[in-house]
């Protein structure tokens, strides 16, 4: 039987959120479990997603866009949540995909040794062949818990966790430091690894669905792992608990090829050049102490970073 005690807080980083935003926010509100808070942080929007968020309940607060900081402006919203037992993290672009995904996702706090969860994320309807097939390795139809020493049979992939769609017990979340300021990116990866590392339980809930996903351009998926190589050169400690994520690379790229020659062989070309803009923004990245600031920020995916 679920706590219906528990305070939970909905919490959403903001800028430009666009069309896409109205059909958020219906999600929400269409959601069967009551939150005790609904909150954004925005960085300057300049379209209707503040007005749009004050429409549907949510207290707004605002920061420049320079501000922005993945791990810092969560951390805020975290903060502003106050006497939340629950903080749940949902981005301007994912949305809700059944009326019960906040309960579900927060149900498995009714376990006391949860202390983070998060939900399966569904490929958009217009998601090409290539984005799919992410959301569908990365998100298996099956519930699941993971504890510290499953880092021997899972690896890198132990720690995996989304702030697309994610719930944190804010007890736990603040007795690791709460979300790091520094690192570039990952701030949910790099908060789960540390609250497995207390002992604390991460749970996947399969049934606590939403739609999201991203067709990214070739120049996007370099950025993307350019940014995610210098996020493993941050945080070197990862491997050093976790192992290398090598291993789990090789794993999606073999995945990847077998799914496109399944589903719609045309796209294989567009899956091998993918690959290949992947592996070539990891290996840049891990030599950006000696790339110069300007350079950086045009090989970045998070510009405001630099």
């Amino acid at each position: 039987m679920m706590n219906c005690n528990l305070k939970v807080s909905l919490l959403i980083p903001t800028y430009n959120a666009s069309s896409i935003w109205k059909n958020v926010l219906e999600g929400i509100s269409t959601q069967t479990f009551i939150l005790h808070k609904k909150i954004i942080i925005d960085s300057g929007s300049t379209d209707q997603t503040v007005t749009l968020a004050l429409e549907n309940g949510f207290e707004v607060h605002h920061i420049q866009k320079h501000e922005f900081n993945h791990g810092k402006t969560r951390q805020k919203l975290v903060d502003l949540a106050g006497d939340a037992d629950i903080c749940v993290f949902l981005t301007q672009d994912a949305i809700l995909a059944s009326i019960y995904s906040v309960k579900n996702m927060v149900a498995v706090f009714d376990d006391p040794n949860v202390g983070i969860s998060y939900g399966r994320q569904l490929p958009h309807k217009n998601a090409k062949v290539l984005e799919s097939h992410a959301r569908l390795y990365n998100y298996p139809p099956y519930s699941q818990f993971q504890v510290f020493a499953d880092r021997d049979r899972l690896g890198f992939k132990s720690f995996f966790c989304s702030n697309s769609f994610a719930a944190y017990r804010k007890s736990v979340l603040m007795a690791v430091g709460g979300f790091p300021t520094e690192s570039i990116m990952g701030e949910d990866a790099i908060v789960a690894a540390k609250i497995l590392m207390t002992g604390v339980k991460k749970a996947y809930v399969a049934d606590a669905t939403v739609y999201h996903s991203h067709n990214y351009t070739l120049a996007e998926e370099f950025r993307r792992y350019f940014d995610t190589r210098i996020f493993h050169e941050q945080n070197p400690w990862l491997k050093e608990q976790f192992g290398h994520p090598a291993g789990e690379g090789f794993k999606f790229v073999k995945s990847q090829l077998k799914y496109v020659i399944r589903h719609d062989f045309k796209f294989i070309f567009m899956s091998i050049t993918s690959i290949g803009t992947k592996w070539l923004g990891y290996k840049i990245g891990k030599y950006y102490k000696r790339i110069p600031r300007n350079i950086l920020k045009k090989l970045s995916m998070h510009k405001n970073y630099w």
